[in-house]
């Protein structure tokens, strides 16, 4: 019998376990065998410092974030006082498990099936891919971190299947030798409706690699083949293939995360994906912190009521954010018009400004009031077609 069984062993759910650990609990984490997710892998500064992520796994730093429209007009947004950090899911995912495992966590390799209570606590069946049967885990709680369309979620949580969300994919590929239009220093974020019909594409540096891909909720647009377009138009067509990856990515956070009892939610589980961006990293951990935070409460004091924090504090750390993103995405990604004059108005220094800020440190910044208020003229005017098209 562990204190907590936390399915899924991404950032999230390893941020989670180890928490848990280092409280003293006893920890069985769970994770499939081979599930790399498909991610971009930017993270911000707030992220490194707050979860103490060593140098060696940032494979490349951002200084520069390039948006591309759809009549390939572009601007640079330099990356002031700081940098984006770039990392490879498959190594900074296996780093967390393994810090966990370090931290007193039993780590279980398998894939979930089923959570009964035949003795009043949870009793979580799973295929186990060390031995190739089934097996089982007992534990007082459950924190349910195994991604967006979560089997843990389906099963005890309701609404959770009605998540929405979109498809991303990419290919990792091998990053060009002495050529002199890749950046190792730039990420690229194409707004192109050819690209994406609804959402973006990215071409991300890592190092020795590079990742290419994009997102869209639209069925039966041919990633693949937007991908393919994407290498081409970057210059990366006869780039090494190392991998591929898709993976679906919630648009917004679901309405319950805890079933009253003995499961919460956390991470792309619960819908903790920043709209527009498509940014999870840094909130699949910060809610994986707070899912942790909330069971330990409700082991000490023994009252389930405690799971319903999670939601809570993270809407009240977050909502703002959320919201205004997914305002903006509503705004600009509908068509290609909207989307070059977003990259316009992203040539604006107090867009910038303000947009980074909120990034680097996660918190929209109130100490220019003049300026969030030439923004909402600026942001009017484009959307109202008041910006002559020649400035477009």
């Amino acid at each position: 019998m562990f204190d907590v069984l936390v399915i899924g062993g991404g950032p999230c759910g390893a941020t989670a376990a180890q928490d848990l650990a280092g409280l003293g609990y006893s920890v069985a984490l769970l994770d499939r065998i081979g599930k790399i997710k498909a991610c971009g892998g930017a993270i911000p500064p707030v992220l490194i410092k707050d979860f103490d992520i060593p140098d060696h796994l940032l494979k490349a730093k951002i200084v520069t974030a390039r948006m591309v429209s759809p009549k390939k007009r572009s601007v640079d947004i330099p990356i002031e006082n700081g940098f984006v950090g770039m990392v490879d899911r498959e190594d900074f995912d296996d780093f967390l498990r393994k810090r966990a495992q370090d931290s007193g966590v039993t780590l279980f390799r398998g894939a979930f099936e089923t959570i009964a209570r035949p003795e009043g606590t949870p009793q979580v069946t799973f295929f186990n891919h060390d031995t190739h049967e089934k097996d089982v885990i007992h534990a007082k709680f459950i924190i349910g971190a195994d991604g967006a369309r979560s089997k843990v979620g389906k099963s005890e949580i309701k609404g959770a299947e009605k998540i929405p969300y979109v498809i991303a994919y990419h290919e990792i590929i091998s990053a060009p030798k002495n050529d002199d239009a890749y950046q190792g220093h730039r990420c690229d974020v194409i707004y192109d409706g050819s690209v994406s019909p609804d959402f973006y594409g990215w071409v991300f540096p890592h190092g020795d690699t590079v990742s290419v891909g994009m997102g869209t909720g639209v069925d039966g647009f041919d990633l693949k083949k937007a991908t393919q377009a994407l290498r081409t138009s970057a210059g990366l067509a006869d780039c090494e293939t190392i991998r591929k990856e898709g993976a679906p990515i919630p648009l917004k956070p679901l309405k319950t995360w805890d079933n009253g009892k003995d499961v919460v939610l956390a991470g792309d589980a619960a819908g903790v994906v920043a709209p527009s961006s498509g940014e999870g990293i840094y909130y699949a951990m910060c809610s994986g912190r707070m899912a942790a935070n909330a069971v330990a409460k409700a082991l000490r004091t023994g009252h389930a009521k405690y799971l319903r924090d999670v939601r809570r504090s993270f809407i009240k750390q977050h909502g703002t954010v959320f919201r205004v993103l997914g305002a903006m995405q509503s705004a600009y990604y509908k068509t290609d018009a909207r989307r070059e004059r977003f990259v316009s108005l992203c040539h604006d220094v107090d867009v910038q400004t303000m947009t980074f800020e909120a990034y680097m440190n996660k918190k929209l910044t109130r100490a220019k009031p003049m300026a969030h208020l030439r923004i909402s003229f600026k942001n009017l005017a484009h959307l109202t077609g008041l910006v002559s098209e020649e400035f477009v």
